[in-house]
């Protein structure tokens, strides 16, 4: 069986970033170096890093910047292989059984276990299409183990056999990004299958960055006070640290609020004790991360 072709998308590590700039994904070296390289060798990329730092923003940029078809497998406790790859319309197999009669099992089989009674789910939709596609398998560390054996078997020949229809192999090999939040160690083999790739929080010159890209009427004062502030937060020992994009969201907060309006164009930051204590539930989601954050801030 002929492996499936691998068509490169970009040119080199400075057209990765070029291109996912045009996207608003603001790539450094390391990020744009894996991705290049995972579209040139046809390798997945295994990401990891906290949650909210762009690690399932990547997949779609890489999607939108290549003109791919992005496809989501969201990995869940208890996913099962009929959730990630196939499973049959039993009712529609039933209703045309009984449409049809009373026939020769050998004939009816033939009929229900095809093509038009059978339900793909995201592997197999992936290597099913020979149009550019990004596979993003989010979140793989939630998924039980036997859900990375699966994986293994797919990525290895990018094939899937159906037992009832025999073997559907990719002639076109998607690119393949797979997230984790860390919250356990994946296999070995897994890991050995992939590139690998850490995104940790930004620093603070490029979360103002980020945030000049996202939020185009934040000054530049109002943005550096609300990315110190984050940064702080950071810090402290709570359950969830805010992620780049609720620092997305508390810059779009404070606009809708009148922050760093000042009436004159000067654009002074307006970052007040008073706003940060009313607005820390858009970064801050669990009530000890908001008690810990108004104390060690001094706001309550």
């Amino acid at each position: 069986m002929t492996g499936p072709t691998t068509v490169p998308a970009f040119g080199d590590v400075p057209d990765v970033i070029a291109r996912l700039t045009t996207t608003g994904y603001l790539a450094d070296e390391a990020t744009a170096t894996s991705t290049f390289l995972a579209d040139r060798l046809g390798k997945p990329l295994l990401v990891e890093g906290p949650a909210g730092v762009g690690k399932t923003e990547l997949a779609r940029a890489i999607s939108k910047a290549t003109d791919a078809e992005l496809i989501r497998l969201q990995c869940y406790e208890g996913i099962d292989e009929a959730r990630a790859l196939y499973e049959w319309n039993h009712a529609k197999q039933i209703l045309h059984i009984q449409a049809t009669g009373t026939r020769a099992w050998d004939e009816a089989k033939s009929d229900i276990f095809s093509e038009e009674f059978l339900l793909p789910r995201p592997l197999l939709k992936a290597i099913s299409r020979p149009e550019p596609t990004v596979l993003l398998i989010d979140e793989v560390d939630k998924a039980d183990v036997d859900m990375e054996g699966l994986l293994l078997e797919v990525l290895s020949d990018f094939a899937v056999t159906i037992p009832e229809m025999g073997t559907v192999a990719a002639t076109r090999r998607p690119v393949v990004i797979l997230t984790s939040n860390a919250t356990r160690d994946l296999s070995e083999a897994l890991k050995r299958r992939c590139l690998y790739l850490y995104i940790d929080f930004p620093d603070a010159a490029r979360e103002r960055e980020i945030l000049a890209s996202r939020v185009p009427g934040l000054s530049d004062a109002l943005a550096a006070e609300l990315v110190r502030v984050i940064g702080v937060l950071r810090t402290l020992d709570i359950r969830k640290k805010p992620s780049v994009a609720e620092t997305i969201d508390w810059a779009n907060t404070l606009l809708a609020l009148g922050a760093g309006d000042s009436g004159d164009g000067a654009g002074r930051a307006t970052l007040d004790d008073g706003l940060i204590a009313r607005t820390l539930g858009v970064v801050l989601k669990h009530r000890p991360d908001l008690k810990t954050a108004l104390k060690e801030l001094k706001l309550g």
